[in-house]
């Protein structure tokens, strides 16, 4: 999966080779969960609380800003030659590296879990039922797993 990033925070450049790291979470999330066949991309953006603030009143109608926003390609097409785009992720660096904090979790480490969600997303997995959560979670878990980064969700528990 081709990943296009824009960093339109540079608080995000903390995180060592942001756009290498988003691209290497990606490529694990492609060799574990079925995103369609062909190639594929998607954009991400590593933003500010506004501006993901913005994004979350405009689309899902809710105010302030939040960690992570999906938007999921509506159409399921591609030019000749080109990758399908699969959506597109925003991220907001205020409210990210305050959960990180709190969490007791390095903010790379946290943004790549964020990022892995917003991944499954675009892939259609949701988390509306307990079910549905249950089922993200442990894809979360997983690929997290094969990228060395320990389980969120264990430590949110504790």
């Amino acid at each position: 999966m081709k990943v296009s990033v824009d960093i339109d925070d540079p608080s995000w450049l903390a995180i060592d080779n942001l756009e290498a790291e988003a691209q290497r979470v990606a490529d694990h999330c492609v060799r574990l969960v079925d995103f369609g066949a062909g190639p594929a991309e998607a954009t991400i953006l590593f933003s500010d609380d506004e501006t993901v603030a913005g994004l979350n009143r405009i689309w899902r109608g809710k105010r302030g800003p939040t960690n992570v926003l999906s938007f999921p390609s509506l159409a399921d097409f591609a030019a000749p030659d080109e990758p399908r785009h699969l959506g597109d992720i925003a991220l907001a660096f205020g409210v990210v590296s305050r959960e990180a904090r709190d969490q007791n979790k390095t903010l790379a480490a946290h943004t790549s879990h964020l990022l892995v969600h917003g991944l499954l997303h675009l892939a259609g997995f949701d988390h509306m039922s307990d079910a549905e959560a249950e089922i993200m979670e442990a894809r979360e878990i997983e690929i997290l797993d094969s990228l060395g980064i320990a389980d969120p969700y264990q430590s949110e528990a504790s």
